[in-house]
Order: C-alpha cells, then sequence, then structure tokens
C-alpha cells in the first residue's frame, strides 16, 4: 500500500495545511498509482499569499543587492547538495528518467547562477553633459509582486528557474502557482531557499485550480504574471492580466520542425532527431516533433530513425537503466493516442507504433512507446498540431525552400533547426526561419541562461522572454534622472529650468 502524503502551501515562509475540501491527486506515473494529494486552495489563502508577499516586497526592495544575490549563492550550494534527492524526485512525480531529471534540475542551478549576477544586469546608463550642467542616469528598479503559474513538463527548471531567481534578485517578491500534478519539486526546492536565508514572504507557493488562478491575474497587488503552458491558456492569460495593466510574459505551445538536407552527416543527425523527440517522452516545448526531409534521403533516415526509436529502453522513471520513462499522466497518455489514432484515420504511414507498449511489473504505468509516422501531408493534424508525446511526423521535400515554407506555415515558431554541412544553407536557414531559437545541426536549441527563451508567433505572447538580459528587464522597470548643481554664484543668475532641449539660457 502506498501513503498518500497531503501537501501543503507556504505562506510567510510557513508550512500549512489548506482548509479547503478539495485535494488533487499527484500520481507517480510509472506505477499509474497516487503517491499525494496537492490542496485546491480556498481564495482567501490565495489572496493571503499575494498580500503576504505585498507585505515583504518594501522591505525586500531595499535590501542592497549583493545581500539579495548572496541568497542565491547559498541556494545554489543547497541546491548542488541535494541534487541526487531533487533528481529521484522529478522522476518519480513526473516521469522523466533520472538522466533527464537531473538535467531539470541542473537546468534550474544554471538560471540561480546566472541570476547571481543579476547586479551586472540591472545597471543603468549615464551620461554627462546632456545639457550644460545637466547630466541624466537611469536606473532599473523592481516593481512589487509577480505571479508564477507553472507547468507539470518542467517540476524544477521552469518555476525555480525561469520564474523565481531573476524575479527576487532584482527586488520583487513572489507567489508561484505550482502545477498541481507535479508539485514536489518545487515545495522541496522552496524548502531548501528558506534554507538559505529567505526572508518571510519573498516567495509563497499554492496549489489552486485555474478558477483561483484566474483572480491572480485581476489583483491589483499583483505586477506581472510569468507563465509556462498551452496557447489557450497562454492567450487568455495574456489578454486578460494586460488588461489589468499587468506585465505578461507567456511561454507556449510548439510544434518544432528540422529540416534535413541530403549532406547532413545522417547517423548523427539520426542520433539527434531520436535524442530531440524521444527525451523527456515528447513532452517539451522544444521537442522536435517533426522532421521535413528532402527526397533522396528520405527512406534511408525513415529506417534508421525506427531502428535507433526501438533500441531505447522503455522503463520506470527512477531506474538507472530506463532511456524512456512514462508520460506525466493518464489523461496525458490517453491524448497522445487519440492523436495518433487520428494520424492513422487521417492516411499517414504509421512506421513505428507505440500504443501498446507493456513494462513488465509496471503495467499500470502511463507508457506510450516511440512512434513514426512518415508521408505525413500538411492537412495531418499529426503534423501539425503540439502533441506533446514520444510522436515523430516525417514530412517529405523536394528541396531546402520547400521544406523551409512548409516549417514557416507552421503557426508556432519555438524552435526550429537544420541538418547540413553547407554553411550557405545554414545561414540562409538561420536569416530566414521563423523559430524564435535556431539550432544548426542541434536538434534542441535551447540557450544557456545568459540568453533569453525566444520563442515566437503563437508560442509566445509579450516582448520581454524568459532568461537573460530579457529576464531582467521583464522584472524591472526604468527609471530615468536628470540633474543640475548650482554655485552661489549661479544662485544668483536668472536660469530656465530643464525642459528637455539640448540647450540652457
Amino acid at each position: 500500500m502506498t501513503t498518500i502524503k497531503r501537501l501543503k502551501i507556504c505562506i510567510d515562509n510557513e508550512w500549512i495545511e489548506s482548509k479547503t475540501a478539495k485535494y488533487m491527486p499527484v500520481m507517480n506515473p510509472s506505477l499509474g498509482v497516487q503517491i499525494a494529494e496537492a490542496p485546491c486552495c480556498t481564495q482567501a489563502e490565495v489572496d493571503a499569499a499575494v498580500a503576504a508577499a505585498a507585505a515583504a516586497y518594501p522591505a525586500w526592495s531595499e535590501t542592497p543587492i549583493p545581500q539579495r544575490i548572496q541568497l542565491m549563492f547559498r541556494f545554489k550550494a543547497l541546491l548542488d547538495q541535494h541534487l541526487d534527492e531533487l533528481t529521484v524526485l522529478v522522476a518519480t512525480e513526473m516521469g522523466k528518467v533520472l538522466s533527464e531529471a537531473r538535467g531539470d534540475v541542473l537546468k534550474a542551478i544554471e538560471v540561480v547562477e546566472c541570476a547571481c549576477a543579476s547586479h551586472y544586469l540591472m545597471q543603468g546608463d549615464t551620461c554627462m553633459n546632456v545639457s550644460a550642467g545637466y547630466d541624466t542616469v537611469s536606473y532599473r528598479e523592481p516593481l512589487g509582486v509577480f505571479v508564477g503559474i507553472a507547468p507539470y513538463n518542467f517540476p524544477a527548471m521552469i518555476p525555480m528557474g525561469w520564474m523565481l531567481p531573476f524575479a527576487i534578485t532584482t527586488g520583487n517578491t513572489f507567489v508561484l502557482k505550482a502545477a498541481s500534478m507535479v508539485p514536489q519539486s518545487a515545495m522541496r526546492m522552496l524548502e531548501l531557499l528558506i534554507e538559505a536565508g529567505l526572508p518571510k514572504g519573498v516567495a509563497n507557493l499554492v496549489t489552486c485550480s485555474r478558477v483561483e488562478a484566474d483572480s491572480l491575474l485581476s489583483n491589483p497587488q499583483v505586477k506581472g504574471v510569468t507563465f509556462v503552458g498551452s496557447t489557450a491558456v497562454g492567450r487568455h492569460i495574456y489578454q486578460t492580466a494586460a488588461a489589468a495593466g499587468k506585465r505578461v510574459q507567456a511561454l507556449c505551445e510548439a510544434k518544432n520542425h528540422a529540416l534535413v538536407l541530403a549532406d547532413c552527416v545522417l547517423e548523427r543527425t539520426v542520433a539527434g532527431i531520436v535524442n530531440s523527440t524521444y527525451g523527456c517522452a515528447g513532452q517539451r516545448c522544444m521537442a522536435l516533433p517533426v522532421v521535413c526531409v528532402v527526397d533522396s534521403i528520405a527512406d534511408r533516415l525513415v529506417e534508421l530513425l525506427k531502428a535507433k526509436a526501438q533500441e531505447l529502453k522503455i522503463g520506470a522513471a527512477y531506474l538507472p537503466e530506463s532511456q524512456l520513462g512514462p508520460l506525466a499522466s493518464a489523461a496525458q497518455k490517453a491524448a497522445v493516442v487519440a492523436a495518433i489514432e487520428r494520424g492513422v484515420e487521417q492516411g499517414a504511414r504509421l512506421v513505428l507504433d507505440g500504443r501498446d507498449v507493456k513494462v513488465p511489473g509496471f503495467e499500470n504505468g502511463y507508457f506510450v512507446g516511440p512512434t513514426i509516422f512518415d508521408h505525413v501531408l500538411p492537412e495531418h493534424a499529426v503534423g501539425n498540431d503540439e502533441i506533446f508525446g514520444p510522436v515523430t511526423a516525417v514530412k517529405r521535400v523536394k528541396d531546402f525552400e520547400e521544406g523551409l515554407a512548409i516549417m514557416n506555415a507552421n503557426p508556432f515558431a519555438n524552435g526550429s533547426c537544420i541538418y547540413t554541412s553547407s554553411g550557405r544553407d545554414a545561414r540562409e536557414f538561420a536569416r530566414r526561419t521563423h523559430g524564435g531559437m535556431v539550432g544548426i545541426n542541434v536538434g534542441i536549441p535551447v540557450p544557456f541562461s545568459i540568453f533569453p527563451f525566444t520563442g515566437h508567433k503563437l508560442s509566445f505572447f509579450g516582448d520581454l522572454h524568459a532568461m537573460g538580459k530579457d529576464g531582467v528587464a521583464f522584472f524591472t522597470e526604468t527609471k530615468a534622472v536628470t540633474s543640475v548643481w548650482f554655485t552661489d554664484e549661479d544662485a544668483k543668475k536668472t536660469v530656465s529650468t530643464w525642459d528637455g532641449t539640448l540647450t540652457r539660457n
């Protein structure tokens, strides 16, 4: 029998049991059994989390930047110490195999490291003598309370990497609405942040339904919202929160494509596609579910792709030998299976079918094996809609131009990549692709965290992306200060006040 753990929420550094009567299940997707339950917080509890963050803001925003950064250094050290523990926790509640779960935590640590340089990124500009005797300087200042609404697919990296570190090191306070399917990873990391010396109210955590989450979008104490999830929800959040005068960055769905040319290094290309498509069981917005391949090598690519995919060891996420873990939930498995069935019905050629995978000892787990469709046409949904599972759609094209046109016709544009040995084609692709993150012989072109995560088109709503300089700019606003100083002699003269012109009377 599995003991079901009742989870708590965190307000003012206190872990408290919710007064709600409604709890949401937290599953072990490898076994298909419930391991915990997350509270669907009451509206009063969600409001209390915001109020705690608002109350903590004045003192925290006045805390010198070096002290805020020292908190991140201590937090980073604790994350390093607990890396193995956090890895197993991510694998257990989300279903990523150990190597992928470890990468999830390491990516969060990477952003924490970058946040330790916030004092450099927050520096403003100066110019002396903008007019005779007048100087202007600019500063970056925090705004107040920010809200993070996190998805289930990266329980560590997104809430405790992309969202929280830059928010609080720049002087804001924070309320995290953790994903109810996978809240324990973020909860444990917040415990470590409190251990590192987090002042009360600076970071708070709740789990709730969409109704209570919606209230955060209009709460007058909230200054901005950062979100990762579906395009439909992202659009709603962007429209609602922006209409309420808040800053919004909404990172949304994707259907990333690769263009594979005849001059690629084929075996290396296939290995890259396998890693990019089936890693995290395809549950990442930078997965590579579509391959546009030129006709001359298409048969060989599909043959190699099928062979390599079949070699993957499917198993429980937390077993060291597993290379492909389960999907995160029964609902997600059902959605992926339905998408595969739709592809068959619409006439795409099913080369490898992962619907009936059985894992001995884990028969109730949410497993779907590698799946490959060939001869995918523009009208086939499997090649256009985000599936979020281990499914590859192969689109055959005659040349570079046709492949690029097909890729750019998709409404999503998180990332794109090209496999080629041609510098000319690589440069032309990088210049003309709609993808916001571009890989040249790189299947998952997620940049190092000093650069922003730059999705385009329906993959992003807002103007300042997560991480990098964009991330700091999102969590701060600019103040420009112009000054002039007078001597006693100047004070006897009649001078005009500064009016923004370049002359002084």
